[in-house]
Parts: structure tokens; C-alpha cells; sequence
């Protein structure tokens, strides 16, 4: 005989069987949750304990990664993570030198270490281009050029394009029509390229002859295209910097004033600023100054184009006037201003690119240190995450990011030459005509080759190459190493 169940008993297993589903979805959703949290059970405790992820990459990449001696799963680019605590990561390939670096993880971070420039154990420097002789050298902002000039009394310019397997080369020499003085034979002259602009086509050029000075913007691919800054203006600037990307704005200190400038339309604009010592662009409309204050001492001001009038950041006492570093960068979002002061920095953050020129008090200090001694460099990297703040042999770096600061020294048997940044997290130095690379923090620093002192150095954007000038068999040369096997 068949039963029917009834309704009741019905009821109840519906309510047991979704139950036991919600129970188990949610259960599932917990441990899912947790685990991209990075929560995992510790058997020694015998509880669950969040842990930190560890993001890996290297150039180039392929290379095995150890953490505390156990080796991650798979090659660079890969991840682990990791209990709270210090460990010691090794990353390592075949050719290459081993990089190692001891580091204190907080638990549920994410620590990128994704920045790792692996060094061949063999470099073998490749030459060029010869030059007679050697003055001044400068790579563009992108690293794609970079502009060598042999002669200081002669406008000629050698420029090589590196971003290519076979560098291309070509030279411009400054028509005499465009510089004073070019037919008076008594009259020593003095070139020197200065900068390029962001669009890596233009160079800016001071010329000194006898006791004057002038202003030169050249085209690097047609040098029929130069113009004379200080002629066409009738102006006497003791700085000129570029503005934008293409060739023909500036921003040029005169007599104390900043005055913005365009050569297409031959126009140049009311004083925007007075008062200044020394000014630096920030972007191209955003100019940081250190300037002479109202009661004496200095001041660090920040100005923006279109703004009415320039905005004071930090007004420093007549006492620690003559030791003022400057510089500024932008990364995440927000804004940083960076102030040396004798031995401290005091760091700066807001949001003065898109906001108001009202709401520039938001400007508030984020971070304060003291370093070794007098701080004569002070840069960013050109991401804007790491600040550099060198005092001779020393330098003290801190990671906006992480909020890390570390203390570091550079070799040096004399006076310490000012470091640069290869790329967004290393840098470079020329001390006793070596070159050396390390990182932000001082770590993993590498021999590369020999250089001659204050000639500027080029690592390509794809990381094959790196660039430099050297003394030669008969002169000088333009010099590469491959950074890579293939």
C-alpha cells in the first residue's frame, strides 16, 4: 500500500536540504573570501592567520624565485605569499647575477617586487661611434636619444637614436645666423645643451660668448628650423625651460621674473612670478620655485599657468636659506612637493592639478626626516614612488607607496659625483669613472663599465641596452652592453 507524505514532512526536508545548501555556500563563500584575503591555517598555532602576497618579475623574465630557501612555483612573472615577518627572496637565471633581498612583510599587503633588473654575469661593451673629442652629453626624456657634443666652441651636435638593435645617427650644426657673434673671429664662444623637450625632437641650447649669454631652441631633425629665444624676446633670462611637447613654449627666469614665452607667436607674457632664485617645471604648466621672502629668508612656491598669482608652500628662515632643495612628481593621484632643508626633507602631498586654486591649503606635510648631512640632490624617480635625497657619499630613499624609509651609501674614493635615475626604480653613478647601477634602497648594486665622469647614461625602454661614453683608442666613444642573452 503507498503512502503520500504529507505536507508537514515535506516542509521539513525542503528546510533541511536548502539549509544545508546555504550552510555550505556559505561556508564555501567564507573559505574563498579568506583565501583571496590571504588567510590560511598555521598548523604549528593551530589557527587561521592572514598572510601577505608577494608579486614577482624580472627583466629579463624566466628567472626561479626562492622565498626563505623554498623555491615558488613556476618563473618570473609569479607570486607566493607569505606569512607577517622578514624573508629573504632570491631570484636567480642562468647568465645572469643572483639578486637578493631581505624584506619585512606586513600581513594582507600586496608587495609588488616586479622591478628587478637582472645583470649578465659576462658584459662585453660594444663601441658605437667615435668622437674626437667630448663635452657634454644629454639623453632625452624618454631614453630614445641621446645628443653628444664634442666641441664646446663649435654649435655641432651628434645625435643617435637608441631604440634599435642598430643605433642611427645624424648631426646638426646651429647656422651662424642664428647665434650673436658668429662672424667675429676674436670672440670665444661656449655651447651646452641644457634639456629636450618631452616630444624628444627639440634641444635647448645656453650660449655664452664673452660676458653675455643667449638662448637657443633647436630642431633636431632640421637645424635651418633654430631660433634665437633671447633675440627674438630682447630679454636677458639666466634659465629657460621648456613647456609642452612641441618646441616653441617656455618658461624663462629673468631678472628675478618668470615670464612665459612662445616663439610661433612671439609673444611673451606679463611677470607671473617675482622674486625667484631658481624654478623647475613639475609638468608642463606647473612650475615649483624657490624665491626670496616679504621679511627676509626664502620660500618654496608652487605656481600653475592661468592661476592669478603664485601660491607659497613653505617659507624657510634667513638662517638655512642657501642650503633649499626643491622637487616635485605625482604618483597615484596626488600631488608631492619634496623640500630639502639643510639635513631635513620635509615631504609634501595634495591634489594641486585638477583643483582650485582656493583649495592649494590642502597642501599638507606627509612625512618628515632628517638625513647625514646638507642635502645637495634632491629627485624623484620618474614614476614618482620613490624620492632620492643625497648628501655626498650618502643618500637616504623613501617610498611614497610603502612609506619605507632607508639609509644608504654610493663607493666613492673622492667627492661624490649627484646620482640619477636609470629607470622608475634604479639609479646610476659614475664615481672613480665607474659605472654602477642599484636600486631605489641602495640594494643589489652592480659594476657595469667604465665611463667618463658627468657623461649622461641611457638604458632603452626595452631594457637591451645600456648606453654610455667612454675615452677610446683614439678619442672618445659611444658605448653599449647588452642586458639581455637573446
Amino acid at each position: 500500500m503507498h503512502h503520500h507524505n504529507s505536507k508537514r514532512s515535506n516542509f521539513i526536508k525542503r528546510l533541511v536540504v536548502y539549509s544545508s545548501t546555504t550552510f555550505f555556500v556559505v561556508l564555501i563563500a567564507g573559505f574563498v573570501i579568506l583565501t583571496v584575503m590571504g588567510f590560511k591555517f598555521d598548523t604549528d598555532r593551530q589557527q587561521f592567520e592572514q598572510y601577505a602576497f608577494l608579486q614577482f618579475n624580472s627583466a629579463p623574465t624566466g628567472a626561479s624565485v626562492a622565498v626563505d630557501g623554498v623555491e615558488v612555483t613556476g618563473k618570473t612573472p609569479n607570486k607566493t605569499s607569505v606569512p607577517e615577518g622578514k624573508h629573504e627572496v632570491v631570484i636567480w637565471r642562468d647568465g645572469f647575477e643572483t639578486w637578493r633581498k631581505t624584506l619585512y612583510i606586513k600581513s594582507g599587503t600586496l608587495t609588488w617586487l616586479n622591478y628587478i633588473l637582472m645583470v649578465p654575469t659576462k658584459l662585453s661593451v660594444e663601441s658605437v661611434a667615435d668622437y674626437e673629442g667630448l663635452s657634454t652629453s644629454l639623453v632625452s626624456p624618454l631614453n630614445k636619444y641621446i645628443v653628444v657634443q664634442q666641441f664646446a666652441d663649435k654649435p655641432s651636435f651628434d645625435i643617435a637614436q637608441l631604440d634599435m638593435d642598430l643605433p642611427t645617427f645624424n648631426q646638426i650644426t646651429i647656422p651662424k645666423k642664428d647665434y650673436s657673434e658668429a662672424y667675429t673671429t676674436s670672440v670665444k664662444h661656449n655651447f651646452k645643451v641644457t634639456s629636450w623637450d618631452q616630444g624628444e625632437r627639440y634641444i635647448l641650447i645656453k650660449h655664452n660668448y664673452n660676458d653675455n649669454t643667449e638662448w637657443l631652441v633647436a630642431d633636431s631633425q632640421d637645424e635651418n628650423n633654430t631660433k634665437n629665444i633671447t633675440k627674438l624676446f630682447d630679454l636677458q633670462f639666466s634659465d629657460v625651460k621648456f613647456s609642452g611637447t612641441g618646441g616653441n613654449t617656455f618658461f624663462g627666469l629673468e631678472s628675478g621674473n618668470i615670464r612665459k614665452l612662445d616663439t610661433k607667436t612671439e609673444t611673451v607674457s606679463k611677470l607671473l612670478v617675482t622674486k625667484v632664485k631658481q624654478f623647475s617645471l613639475y609638468s608642463q604648466n606647473i612650475i615649483t620655485y624657490i624665491g626670496d621672502g616679504d621679511n627676509g629668508g626664502r620660500l618654496v612656491g608652487l605656481y600653475r599657468d592661468g592661476d592669478e598669482k603664485p601660491y607659497v608652500v613653505k617659507v624657510i628662515s634667513s638662517s638655512n636659506a642657501n642650503s633649499l632643495q626643491v622637487a616635485s612628481s605625482r604618483y597615484f593621484n596626488e600631488d608631492y612637493i619634496a623640500i630639502a632643508d639643510g639635513k631635513n626633507v620635509d615631504i609634501l602631498s595634495g591634489n594641486y592639478s585638477t583643483l582650485l586654486f582656493s583649495d592649494l591649503s590642502s597642501i599638507k606635510s606627509v612625512k618628515t626626516f632628517d638625513v647625514a648631512g646638507d642635502v645637495l640632490n634632491l629627485s624623484f624617480s620618474p614614476s614618482g614612488q620613490y624620492l632620492l635625497a643625497q648628501s655626498g657619499a650618502n643618500f637616504t630613499s623613501y617610498d611614497l607607496e610603502y612609506k619605507n624609509t632607508v639609509l644608504s651609501t654610493v663607493d666613492t674614493t673622492g667627492s661624490a659625483s649627484p646620482l640619477k635615475w636609470l629607470n622608475n626604480s634604479y639609479f646610476w653613478s659614475d664615481n672613480g669613472s665607474n659605472l654602477n647601477i642599484r636600486e631605489f634602497d641602495g640594494a643589489n648594486p652592480r659594476l657595469i663599465n667604465s665611463v667618463v665622469v658627468g657623461q649622461d647614461v641611457a638604458l632603452t625602454k626595452s631594457g637591451k641596452f645600456l648606453y654610455s661614453l667612454n675615452k677610446s683608442t683614439n678619442g672618445y666613444q659611444l658605448q653599449r652592453v647588452k642586458m639581455t642573452l637573446l
